[in-house]
């Protein structure tokens, strides 16, 4: 099943911070994870990256993944920079103040599966 990311935002209550223009953008599965090299190995082209990661390799990362947009999780702000290049991307980010585990049950709740 796939969900909008106007549906995650409101699931999650987040913030965009990037691509609110996109909010119509179709996710049809999702991964969480703080480590890049399993975002690398496991993650499906499509997903919903959630991560805990702000630095501006997780840009890079979602970019190679084919992620359609970014879920920071824990109230964690990226820099500047990272935001410029998610735009420059046309990435999607957004900030939830919930934990990575709780993030991802209540996507799971809704549907969303994993990648």
């Amino acid at each position: 099943m796939a969900i909008k990311l106007r549906e995650v935002k409101r699931i999650l209550d987040a913030d965009i911070i990037a691509g609110e223009g996109m909010l119509d953008t179709q996710i049809s599965s999702g991964f969480g994870c703080d480590l890049i090299s399993d975002s690398l190995c496991f993650s499906r082209p499509g997903c919903l990256l959630l991560t805990g990661l702000t630095n501006i390799q997780i840009i890079r990362v979602a970019n190679m993944i084919e992620a359609k947009a970014i879920v920071f999780v824990r109230g964690k702000k990226p820099g500047r920079e990272i935001i410029k290049l998610a735009g420059q991307k046309q990435l999607p980010l957004m900030i939830t103040r919930r934990f990575l585990f709780e993030s991802c049950g209540l996507l799971y709740q809704h549907g969303l599966r994993s990648s």
